[in-house]
């Protein structure tokens, strides 16, 4: 028995065919797994600007700090509600080795001094967007903004601390409904 799944993502759509019990195969011919994801969980943010970073998503975004596992590492869990949705990894230059018997491996903190690698960017979906545009300006940090065509969709982006980007997302159909 075939299956089709549909995934709409903006601005193509891909149809990916079950063919076997556990694989998809992409109308293009590449095979994948399939997996029961429900929702992204949580990302994870290294950084050496541990609490600089913490007030830049609590005081600007609204995030709070919440429980967070003993960790022989520094570091925060900030929630959204009740959610831990950005967990802040903090890297002692001088002694990384917390974190590095943790995880694995070593870890070169001046890696983590420009940006985001691969990692593009977060995003979030916000509500009241002149009220994040007020305390931008009054910390005097930079943003831009977009509105995207067709969506009804307006959006600030900023850099946190370690350079990477955060987008929210204010839908049209939301902000009304708030």
């Amino acid at each position: 028995m075939l299956r089709v799944i549909v995934a709409r993502t903006l601005p193509q759509t891909l149809i990916w065919i079950k063919v076997r019990t556990r694989k998809l195969r992409h109308c293009h011919g590449q095979e994948e797994f399939a997996m029961a994801l429900s929702t992204l969980d949580h990302c994870s943010i290294r950084t050496i600007k541990l609490e600089e970073t913490r007030a830049f998503y609590e005081d600007l975004l609204g995030l709070h700090v919440g429980p967070r596992p003993d960790f022989d590492f520094p570091g925060h869990w900030l929630y959204l509600g009740d959610r831990p949705v950005v967990h802040l990894v903090g890297i002692d230059p001088d002694d990384p080795s917390g974190l590095e018997a943790y995880l694995g491996g070593s870890i070169d903190p001046a890696d983590l001094e420009t940006g985001s690698g691969a990692f593009d960017h977060l995003a979030f979906r916000a509500q009241d967007a002149a009220s994040l545009r007020s305390k931008l300006d009054a910390a005097g940090l930079d943003y831009r903004e977009r509105e995207v065509p067709n969506m009804k969709l307006f959006q600030i982006f900023l850099e946190d601390p370690n350079g990477i980007t955060v987008e929210l997302n204010y839908f049209e159909d939301e902000q009304q409904a708030a």
